[in-house]
């Protein structure tokens, strides 16, 4: 088994300098605090998370796992980046957020750890930010019960996406810090589709997410040029 961790070193420095910050809605965070109840209703919508044992990789600042604990999953965060976890335990702590819980650990090491395990595993806004995404992929897949759902979210790689999700985002709008995304990282839905063929997901449902940034209202819709979502399954 590779033992090196995939992960890129300057990948979490670059979240771990913004770690104060996760929890405060006009921050460089702005745009997940918005997305979050839009994909929330998605997820809970195809899996409903109450009573569920949930993993959320690449957890962050803990915004997505701390709105599912909410809607009453038992959810274990997990992250790299050690500065974004101490974060999200505080907030969980200040808020008293019940049934949530966060762990240091690559998603490769917990799978090895607890195969079949969560009932839902969400892997938002990562895929694009470590070496070998196939890998996050797979491992997600054995995380998951058969039968259960896996959740992934991340930017397309084409000219559309490289003017409104890195010069648009980043650098006309700053609603990004600049440099959060690299264009070659970026992950076409063909690739990501065979990624989760390989590790036998089947891709049940797929999103985009739109931005107006004029009236800053975000929706979801069928074109998944920009930044887009799969619901993918493991079959029983």
């Amino acid at each position: 088994m590779n033992s090196t961790p995939n992960v890129d070193p300057a990948e979490l420095a670059k979240f771990s300098d913004l770690a104060h910050r996760w929890w405060d809605p006009e921050s460089e965070f702005r745009p997940l605090h918005e997305i979050n109840p839009l994909r929330l209703d998605w997820i809970n919508s195809l899996s409903p998370l109450h009573g569920q044992r949930v993993l959320d990789v690449g957890c962050g600042g803990g915004i997505l796992a701390d709105a599912m604990a909410r809607k009453g999953a038992q959810v274990l965060g997990i992250d790299l980046a050690a500065k974004s976890l101490r974060v999200a335990q505080l907030h969980a702590l200040e808020a008293q957020t019940p049934r949530v819980e966060y762990r240091e650990v690559s998603v490769e090491a917990l799978a090895a750890e607890q195969p079949g395990s969560f009932d839902t595993v969400t892997c938002m806004e990562m895929l694009e930010h470590v070496p070998d995404p196939a890998s996050v992929v797979k491992a997600c897949a054995e995380l998951v019960k058969p039968g259960g759902w896996v959740f992934f979210s991340t930017i397309n790689r084409n000219a559309k996406a490289f003017m409104l999700a890195i010069v648009g985002a980043e650098y006309v709008l700053n609603m990004l810090p600049r440099g959060t995304h690299e264009y070659a990282r970026l992950i076409r839905p063909s690739e990501l589709a065979a990624h989760c063929r390989a590790a036998q997901l089947d891709v049940r449902q797929t999103r985009g997410l739109e931005y107006n940034p004029i009236t800053r209202r975000y929706w979801m819709s069928a074109d998944t040029s920009v930044n887009y979502l799969f619901a993918t399954q493991r079959p029983a």
